[in-house]
């Protein structure tokens, strides 16, 4: 949380060729062990000491704790300010500028010393016009919201659209309410709807798109209208209060997966895809931004805490898996998705405390669920 922002000022632009620095890191014999595969055999002394269960072992509430665990570690804002500090950008077109943030005094103080700066992840609203142009009353679904910062930006940028947010970690969804509810936004607060969910584990919930209107989805080509089916309250036995009269809300226009889908596991990726397929009307839109292959915190993680192939886990057991193109397109289309966008984007920004140039890789995709559906 937090490094993925550093450059929002220009976040699209190429400042180096992502071949390039393929070849260099392939070429350096100090990073060998990012290149290797990995084994399927037990996992080494050093992962044992390091996790307290082997990989195979972890479950999604570990996962989900581990989460919760970071969220109330950094409650004050003192990760996130110390993110921000010294970073000088030099991507192409962008303004220079240090985002140095004090006396926060929590998360929200952060914020909105960031917004003062730009830093409020409005590149989104560059990246995705879709979130900013889209016609009024339109649903966006954020997983994997965090501490708020996309759900600010897009509530901000559209003042007609509604946001449903979630995340595996309770605090985390304290911290987002906290900062939305302190945000000088246009009746944010009764515009954005938190929810616990682990959506690569249990799904999402049926008051979101009911058993009724996926269905409808699927065999009519055309979602159905909220209550249109006689939804009940035996579908979605505890709804939250903004599920109104018993009905589900027929799904959503756009979900975001800004940064999410690295933090889950491998082997539960394709289900949650599937997941966000699963409640998207038909030409709604996924929105995905993430951590790409041979990032700069990607090169930073040991060999011991490797758990995967390009799959590592922190000392806090928060994970991260880092994309290549091929890994992404593999994952949605699979899953039924029509790709639009999808290309690295490759930002240089430099530290202004020891002047080390910093190449990060992001992946930048938009892909949309087809108006008729292919297949059986």
């Amino acid at each position: 949380m937090g490094e993925e922002i550093m450059a929002a000022a220009n976040y699209y632009s190429k400042d180096f060729e992502w071949d390039q620095l393929r070849q260099e890191i392939e070429n350096n014999p100090s990073l060998a062990h990012h290149l290797l595969p990995f084994p399927n055999s037990s996992i080494t002394q050093n992962q044992h000491t390091l996790l307290s269960s082997p990989l195979s072992l972890c479950s999604p509430q570990e996962d989900s704790e581990a989460w919760n665990n970071f969220h109330t570690r950094h409650s004050t804002g003192k990760f996130f300010k110390l993110s921000y500090q010294g970073f000088n950008l030099k991507s192409r077109g962008a303004i220079s500028k240090t985002a140095s943030i004090k006396n926060s005094g929590s998360i929200a103080g952060a914020l909105q010393c960031w917004n003062k700066d730009g830093m409020e992840r409005r590149y989104l609203l560059k990246e995705f016009p879709e979130l900013a142009s889209c016609r009024g009353c339109s649903t966006v679904l954020e997983i994997g919201c965090g501490n708020g910062s996309t759900a600010l930006a897009v509530l901000r940028g559209n003042k007609s659209i509604s946001l449903y947010a979630c995340d595996c970690s309770k605090e985390a969804l304290e911290r987002a309410k906290e900062n939305i509810e302190a945000a000088d936004i246009n009746l944010a607060k009764e515009r954005f709807y938190p929810f616990q969910c682990d959506f690569s584990a249990s799904g999402f919930p049926n008051w979101l798109v009911c058993t009724s209107c996926r269905e409808s989805s699927f065999q009519k080509q055309n979602m159905c209208p909220s209550g249109a089916r006689g939804c009940s309250k035996q579908d979605f036995p505890d709804p939250p209060i903004f599920a109104k009269n018993n009905s589900c809300i027929a799904g959503v226009d756009f979900v975001t997966l800004i940064f999410t889908l690295s933090a889950v596991p491998l082997h539960r990726m394709s289900r949650a895809i599937t997941e966000c397929f699963s409640v998207l009307k038909p030409g709604g839109l996924l929105l995905f931004r993430d951590y790409g292959l041979y990032d700069m915190t990607m090169l930073r993680f040991e060999p011991e805490q490797r758990v995967g192939y390009r799959e590592y886990i922190r000392s806090d057991r928060t994970r991260s898996y880092f994309f290549c193109l091929d890994s992404v397109r593999d994952l949605f289309c699979g899953s039924g998705f029509t790709e639009l966008e999808l290309e690295y984007c490759c930002v240089q920004s430099v530290n202004r405390r020891n002047g080390k140039i910093m190449r990060r890789v992001w992946i930048h995709g938009k892909f949309q669920k087809p108006y008729v559906q292919v297949g059986p």
